[in-house]
């Protein structure tokens, strides 16, 4: 949709075809820009035909892309029609990770607009199974109330994908729905150090400081309030039917399906929520026998300018996979945001290409950036904030007010390297500038997140 308004607004005079196979199409709403490359939106779903109607050289076609031919710029439709372009961009995004297909009480969630509809399908259930710990995971788990919940998760932590345990502590009070006091101190590690491990701090954040484990537990136990249940650790190993289950079971239960854990648990439950990824829908049939260039994880390799191996074919958004060097604090997630950033950059790319003008890469790849929302808090993602690419040697700075704010630095040489900031702490314009122009921040040590230092007004 990103990459359709901008070629409307880059390229007036061209004629675009839009295909699609659903009747709604969605559109960005409620655009705010936060800094220079975060901004929040919504995400709505609208009529096909509104689209359309705002360009007249736009032509909308509900169907599907069953053949793709590079060599004379055509696309086969489901319908036998086939349609030449001059510039093709492939954004067909990325289908969910469904634990098992076979099974109707297993639901594949791929984006918070399809959480809507799931409620409804779960409406009469007393007993839900979420599996996965990613973003969708981790709201499901908050939005729900009223049905017992079991949250299975691979990690040590919750919301593994975007934070690390300290700031899953954070959140736990959230999850466990206890009121804080109105007067809550500033809790600070000032600063730890992150040394070279065998564990996965790489992928999921530095380790916990020294000063948390006598504060907080990570073993996993039923939660009151929300009536939650968490089993860390562990995956699906089998789903099963009443019939396959009652072999298992000491007690007589009777639930319409069952899973079996690969820590040796079966819970039975009315449905199974599957939040597990996504798998970009890459497969194109090839007409001319010039195949798609398909990167490790499946997704369509693209350079710099979005463009793929095969001529005047274009990817963005879940679908591709960066493939060019990237900036040291830029990496690709399938979210969103970046599903903006590339279907607006394809169409300047396409627009440039078009017009025989030069263009150069947008300045949104020089940092990754995101924002969204967990457990009602503002989630500020910015920079390598778990540490990626860092090989587990760099710094920690820390200042949490419980139930208010958590603020995390890393630091590598006096230099920010990423930021995870959580609630309105409104320091994310300073974190991006200083992440950005890498300066050299040694002189101000543990001050940098000081409580009673208006660092953001001294950076201003």
């Amino acid at each position: 949709m990103t990459c359709v308004e901008s070629l409307s607004f880059l390229c007036p005079d061209k004629k675009i075809a839009l295909i699609t196979a659903s009747q709604l199409i969605k559109a960005v709403t409620n655009l705010v820009p936060l800094t220079k490359l975060l901004a929040s939106f919504s995400v709505e779903e609208r009529p096909a035909e509104a689209l359309s109607s705002s360009n007249p050289l736009l032509t909308v076609i509900q169907d599907y892309v069953t053949g793709l031919d590079s060599t004379s710029h055509s696309v086969t439709l489901k319908n036998g029609r086939i349609l030449k372009y001059h510039k093709l961009c492939l954004c067909t995004g990325a289908s969910p990770k469904v634990i098992s297909c076979e099974a109707e009480n297993v639901i594949g969630i791929r984006d918070t607009e399809s959480v809507k509809e799931f409620q409804k399908r779960v409406a009469n259930s007393s007993r839900m199974v979420v599996v996965g710990n990613g973003g969708i995971a981790t709201e499901i788990i908050y939005e729900i109330t009223g049905v017992e919940l079991i949250w299975v998760i691979k990690d040590s932590h919750i919301s593994a994908t975007f934070v690390d345990p300290v700031a899953a502590e954070f959140f736990q009070d959230r999850l466990l729905n206890k009121d804080l006091p109105n007067s809550t101190p500033v809790v600070k590690r000032l600063k730890y150090t992150v040394e070279e491990s065998t564990s996965n701090a790489g992928q999921n954040g530095a380790a916990l400081g020294p000063d948390w484990h006598s504060k907080y537990s990570l073993t996993g136990s039923l939660m009151t309030g929300k009536n939650v249940t968490v089993e860390y650790n562990c995956e699906v190993e089998a789903i099963l039917l009443p019939e396959q289950a009652k072999h298992h079971l000491s007690v007589e239960e009777k639930w319409p399906v069952y899973l079996k854990l690969t820590n040796g648990k079966i819970y039975g439950c009315d449905t199974i929520v599957s939040a597990t990824g996504v798998v970009p829908c890459s497969k194109f049939e090839s007409m001319d026998g010039k195949v798609l260039d398909l990167a490790e994880d499946k997704g369509i390799r693209v350079d710099w300018k979005m463009e793929t191996n095969l001529e005047d074919v274009y990817a963005a958004g879940d679908v591709c996979s960066a493939s060019w060097d990237l900036a040291p604090h830029w990496h690709q997630m399938r979210l969103w945001t970046q599903a903006r950033q590339m279907g607006s950059y394809a169409a300047k790319s396409m627009a440039a290409s078009l017009n025989h003008e030069q263009f150069y890469q947008d300045f949104c790849f020089e940092m990754f950036s995101h924002v969204t929302k967990f457990f009602g808090f503002k989630v500020v993602l910015l920079g390598l904030y778990n540490g990626q690419t860092l090989d587990n040697k760099y710094e920690i700075l820390l200042r949490v007010t419980k139930g208010t704010e958590y603020v995390k630095l890393v630091m590598k040489n006096g230099r920010m390297q990423g930021a995870v900031l959580i609630g309105e702490t409104d320091l994310e314009e300073m974190c991006e500038n200083l992440i950005l122009n890498q300066l050299d921040l040694t002189d101000f040590g543990e001050d940098l997140l000081n409580p009673d230092i208006d660092i953001e007004d001294y950076f201003d």
